[in-house]
């Protein structure tokens, strides 16, 4: 397999050094503060609006986008691009509805929220949920992927990747928020522009097989090769029906998917956490305009890819020791035929978009361990600087144990499915959680501990029921999963509520003003451009 050559290991030396170089200017220049914790977890005060913006986007975009998207694209299409266009639309309602509440409340870790809210218990519940899913499925997840591109690429041994990726992420990770923070532009930068550049050459490529003498003549010839590859709804009897169902994208379970990873999400939410409301919502704004483009950037190569391996290309590539198609080999194929110097280009952007994730996730179970769990429980009295250490040690024990799990991935075809369904087993109840502790103050901590204590196995049974009853019962789409989960849910934490009489005074709810979710003119104009370009996509792919 072509991999890597000298040209392309110079041009990701100096996007290396560039990082390093930038982050350790960062780190020396605000050492003095390292020390305090929310000046390590938060960066408070000190990130501006393109910086919330971009480090929002380079710790959701990864290796489960640049290959498990981009696996999903080769597999079934546009469609998948509903998760990264209705975020841009979740976002605004982020900025308008949750961030106000979350700043004027001083809020600075989710089970802070939940324990400010309602009590410590359902905090601490939540917090282990939280650091579960966190470690064995975002971080194991992203670990895996981008080892396995990495191996693809360069031809360097699976484990050897692993802890190369290790290394590079916990090292900026310890810099704290505010490394992660200004170094993620830089890998925004890098992952956006080799990203589209591994999109124009793998146009070019269809470009070229069907001789056509531009590359924009190649979006027709895909959408005529693979017609099914360019609808965003699927309908009931889809082979991939499951996993998008239908309408459950646009008024279903994705909402609440959606809604529960970029409004009650640490890694995510933490970046405008330490900012003023303006400056927050700007940095919304911003990560939802760029993540538009991300279905440019990781889905149309993988749909380029699934029409050169019709035409009777890297049929072998794609397929793994026991013959079957394997999606997410996709991308790092069409990496390795890319020119010289371009692929270098296209593995930093990789490489960016993997460390840049990880480094954020990393400092999230940090800030959820160190705050929630360790100076509450172990060490209340611990200085600034001892909760500062533990906070190093989180992330690399955490670290650890992903790149050990890492491995057992191997033996799923789509592993974006994977995270996004087995994150979907707690997204309903935290939702329903965090929904109700916004809006209605008289929601008690006896129903959200019931909703904490019934999501997963709600989840489950809806899941692996109709397995054990398939003769009575079809298979649930994971989407309507989530929904049923939540209704179910809402129901009971208003029941539980309204028969508790002393929910009519409850002490426990937060400072709500109207006059908080106001937004100025020059947001809305943002918003309304948002979500006509995406009434425009949803009309032209339906």
């Amino acid at each position: 397999m072509n991999h890597l050559e000298l040209t392309d290991y110079v041009v990701f030396f100096i996007y290396f050094i560039v990082i390093a170089t930038y982050g350790y200017w960062v780190y020396s220049s605000k050492k003095a503060a390292s020390t305090n914790t929310k000046d390590y977890f938060l960066a408070e005060g000190s990130l501006t609006w393109w910086a919330i913006g971009a480090s929002i986007i380079a710790s959701n975009i990864s290796a489960e986008h640049f290959i498990g998207m981009s696996g999903s694209g080769f597999a079934m299409g546009l469609a998948i691009a509903s998760y990264e266009w209705m975020a841009a639309a979740t976002l605004i309602i982020v900025a308008v509805f949750f961030l106000p509440i979350y700043l004027k409340n001083k809020i600075y870790t989710m089970p802070q929220f939940l324990s400010q809210r309602y009590n410590n218990t359902v905090s601490t519940l939540m917090t282990v949920f939280w650091l579960l899913v966190y470690v064995f499925v975002n971080l194991t997840s992203i670990f895996f992927l981008g080892a396995l591109a990495v191996e693809t690429i360069t031809g360097v041994s699976f484990t050897v990747c692993l802890i190369a990726l290790a290394v590079f992420s916990v090292i900026i990770t310890l810099g704290g928020m505010k490394v992660i923070g200004y170094t993620d532009v830089i890998q925004v930068l890098v992952l956006v522009v080799g990203g589209l550049v591994t999109c124009y050459m793998a146009l070019n490529m269809v470009s070229d097989k069907f001789h056509l003498s531009t590359v924009l003549e190649a979006l027709p010839v895909l959408k005529s090769q693979a017609n099914d590859h360019f609808h965003m709804i699927f309908s009931k009897g889809d082979k991939f029906y499951s996993e998008l169902p239908g309408l459950a994208v646009l008024a279903g379970g994705l909402w609440i998917n959606n809604l529960n990873y970029w409004g009650c999400n640490q890694y995510i939410v933490q970046r405008a956490l330490g900012a003023d409301l303006k400056t927050g919502r700007s940095g919304l704004i911003f990560a939802a305009f760029l993540k538009l483009l991300i279905p440019v950037i990781v889905v149309i190569p993988g749909i380029c890819a699934y029409v050169l391996w019709q035409q009777g290309y890297f049929h072998k590539e794609m397929m793994d020791a026991a013959g079957n198609v394997k999606p997410d080999h996709a991308y790092p194929i069409l990496m390795n035929l890319l020119p010289t110097g371009l692929k270098g280009l296209a593995f930093a952007a990789l490489t960016a978009a993997i460390v840049a994730s990880l480094a954020g996730k990393c400092n999230s179970i940090a800030t959820i361990f160190t705050l929630d769990i360790y100076k509450k429980y172990i060490k209340q009295d611990a200085s600034e600087k001892h909760l500062v250490n533990v906070g190093r040690w989180s992330i690399i024990i955490a670290s650890l144990i992903a790149i050990v799990i890492a491995p057992a991935l191997r033996s799923f075809d789509q592993v974006y499915q994977f995270i996004q369904e087995y994150v979907g087993f707690i997204s309903p109840g935290v939702f329903a959680i965090f929904l109700l502790g916004f809006f209605w103050k008289r929601t008690t901590s006896k129903a959200a501990l019931t909703a904490a204590l019934l999501t997963i196995p709600l989840s489950t049974l809806f899941k692996f029921l109709p397995e054990i009853t398939h003769r009575i019962m079809a298979p649930i789409p994971f989407l309507h999963r989530m929904s049923w989960v939540f209704c179910i849910i809402l129901v009971l934490m208003f029941l539980i509520t309204i028969l508790d009489p002393k929910s009519k005074n409850n002490p426990q709810g937060l400072e709500v003003d109207s006059k908080m979710f106001k937004v100025s003119p020059s947001f809305i104009v943002c918003s309304v451009l948002i979500c006509g370009i995406l009434a425009a996509l949803y009309t032209v792919f339906w």
